[in-house]
């Protein structure tokens, strides 16, 4: 019993460092950039005088786009913990299989085709993910899913899509030019349009993720197990499916293709509180809108004036521990 009391000290003691430095992270996101503005001018800009100097950058620029590295960052991280559970394999995320590219394909076709469809965006893009989850998780069963087959299958899935995705860049390269910053994953100039745009369809994802947080414990522990405690397991995979699309299409919809937070934010925090997922689904979250939000940041500040597409950023950091989560699955095996 004092275990277990003291586990949960733990995890509450983890929650409010991760909530800190999420906070942290916001606030350096609205000082920091081409003008480094003062807290106290932060505060007059966005409460006091609307009339500060500083009130357009803090409230069109860098407030809306704090807030939606947030989110994206939140969808990103549930995303990719929802597939490691259900996989039952670490290296599971949504751009290693190649959810995001299945959403960067319609979203990419429908820029092309339908451009003035701007708020159909998400909903294309969420198609778009749940086809490709779907066809994915098609190829892995066999008799049940099989974690190395799953992450082959994504794999394979990822590399048809991008030879199409290729095309498309070839027959209209006019059209290029305006998704590089999409191509590579970047928060630039976005603004409360892009916001109020994903905000309804990341909302309702991120609450169905924490709901449905305790049946992703059961789909852990194996189908098998999961059958003989009376859960449906194949309507439970086909909702986390879904909402794991939703979540990835959020993100891909207004951010592009954003990778590794997906795979390297799940396993961090799984290694810190431990693998319950009604607790590691609302850790995901707080650090996944961390990591965005100090990555874009650094994005920001690194080359000022100039500025680095948050996705370059990211894969700097991911690839290297994707290689490490590779070498270890390679050695467990």
């Amino acid at each position: 019993m004092g275990h277990i009391h003291t586990h949960d000290r733990g995890v509450r003691y983890h929650f409010i460092i991760f909530s800190t430095i999420l906070v942290l992270g916001m606030l350096a996101s609205l000082m920091l950039g081409a003008v480094n503005i003062s807290i106290p001018d932060i505060f007059r800009a966005l409460f006091l005088d609307p009339e500060n100097k500083y009130h357009l950058i803090i409230r069109d620029a860098r407030l809306p786009r704090t807030i939606l590295a947030v989110l994206v960052g939140m969808c990103l991280s549930v995303a990719g913990a929802i597939m490691q559970g259900i996989t039952r394999n670490p290296m599971a995320s949504p751009s290693i299989l190649g959810v995001t590219n299945g959403a960067s394909l319609v979203t990419f076709a429908l820029f092309i085709f339908v451009p003035s469809a701007f708020r159909s965006i998400p909903i294309a893009a969420f198609i778009g993910a749940l086809l490709t989850t779907l066809l994915i998780y098609g190829m892995a069963w066999k008799g049940g899913v099989r974690p190395m087959m799953f992450i082959l299958s994504g794999i394979a899935v990822s590399s048809i899509l991008s030879a199409f995705y290729n095309v498309l860049v070839t027959l209209f390269p006019d059209a290029i030019t305006g998704m590089v910053g999409f191509n590579v994953g970047s928060l630039s100039a976005r603004t409360w349009s892009h916001l109020w745009l994903i905000l309804p369809y990341a909302t309702a994802g991120l609450a169905a993720s924490i709901l449905l947080a305790g049946k992703i414990n059961l789909l852990a522990m194996g189908d098998e197990i999961a059958i003989g405690l009376g859960v449906k397991v194949e309507p439970i995979r086909l909702a986390l499916i879904s909402v794991s699309a939703l979540l990835a299409a959020s993100a891909v919809s207004v951010a592009g293709l954003i990778g590794f937070v997906g795979l390297c934010v799940p396993h961090i925090t799984r290694l810190l509180i431990g693998s319950d997922y009604r607790k590691l689904i609302p850790a995901c979250a707080i650090n996944g809108g961390s990591v965005l939000v100090i990555c874009d940041t650094i994005s920001r500040i690194v080359m000022i004036p100039r500025e680095i597409p948050v996705g370059i950023i990211l894969a700097a950091i991911g690839a290297p521990f994707f290689l490490y989560l590779l070498r270890k699955q390679r050695r467990i095996a």
